[in-house]
């Protein structure tokens, strides 16, 4: 079996044109994702619902771990190292949204950060470990938000507008999808 060290790097992702701010807004079609079936104190623990989930994804037996069902579509591994990095994205997102009056959030580009971390070669105990600690961080943050600041706004670079709300729906949709993706039930 090749060591993830060694695995050479897969062909580029292709990017998804979909702009999937829409799930602030009306249910996925593809995992049943709901905003309107979510209330904002259920984030934190839906969040920290994912954990487990993951972590049976991290240690499924064989290569199917490393496996892209098409070359150019991450991998479990990939997509576990991605929601692990989005606890981080959208901890700092929250943060700013928190202190600062309706900022522009940084932007993050996926598939650079996939090619930029070298996902592929990612240890899974060590994704599922960090993913764990990112989710329960994120998940606290949501925990913390005050009544009065869920309705705080924000901007991406592209323009598209969240809350303090929608941007919780947005990353929780994310976290859910993605396990849909890797072949994991729908919550």
């Amino acid at each position: 079996m090749t060591a993830p060290d060694d695995r050479p790097e897969p062909p580029a992702t292709v990017p998804d044109p979909k702009d999937w701010t829409v799930v602030v807004r009306e249910s996925c079609a593809e995992c049943g994702f709901d905003p309107a079936r979510l209330q904002r104190r259920e984030l934190p623990g839906r969040i920290r619902d994912t954990i487990p989930r993951w972590q049976a994804v991290l240690t499924r037996s064989g290569g199917a771990l490393h496996d892209r069902p098409a070359p150019t579509t991450w991998s479990p591994l990939e997509y576990a190292c991605h929601v692990r990095d989005v606890t981080h994205v959208f901890t700092g997102r929250l943060d700013v949204m928190l202190r600062e009056d309706d900022p522009s959030l940084p932007s993050w580009d996926q598939d650079a950060a996939a090619v930029e971390g070298r996902y592929w070669r990612e240890d899974a105990g060590q994704v599922a470990e960090a993913y764990a600690e990112g989710a329960a961080v994120l998940a606290g943050a949501f925990d913390s938000v005050p009544d009065s600041a869920w309705d705080r706004p924000g901007r991406r670079s592209d323009g598209s507008a969240f809350t303090v709300e929608t941007l919780g729906a947005y990353c929780l949709h994310d976290l859910e999808h993605h396990l849909v993706d890797v072949g994991a039930t729908p919550r």
